[in-house]
């Protein structure tokens, strides 16, 4: 099993998230590359002790971006949307 601190980066805190987890119970957290639905379930619930109930993942690629005549590339990413049981939250969300 990965270690869970490091299959989640962190949460992703926008006005999108704050509708799904109100309507949904939907969290969003930018995750590892390399992370799996079922790492992610694991690392929730071990790290917040809840229930996990969907996970679904959505990976970013890097956009091109320009300097005056050097190109490059911002980093990809991969993000999470974890659906939690009802009734259930997870606290470092809450109050913001």
């Amino acid at each position: 099993m990965k270690n869970p601190r490091k299959v989640l980066v962190k949460p992703l805190l926008t006005e999108k998230n704050n509708t799904l987890r109100e309507e949904e119970n939907t969290y969003l957290f930018k995750i590892a590359r390399d992370a799996t639905k079922e790492d992610v379930k694991r690392s929730v619930e071990s790290v917040f002790k809840v229930n996990v109930v969907d996970v679904r993942t959505v990976n970013y690629m890097g956009k091109p971006r320009r300097r005056g005549t050097w190109v490059g590339r911002r980093s990809s990413w991969k993000k999470a949307f974890v659906r939690l049981a009802p009734g259930e939250s997870i606290d470092i969300f809450e109050g913001l």
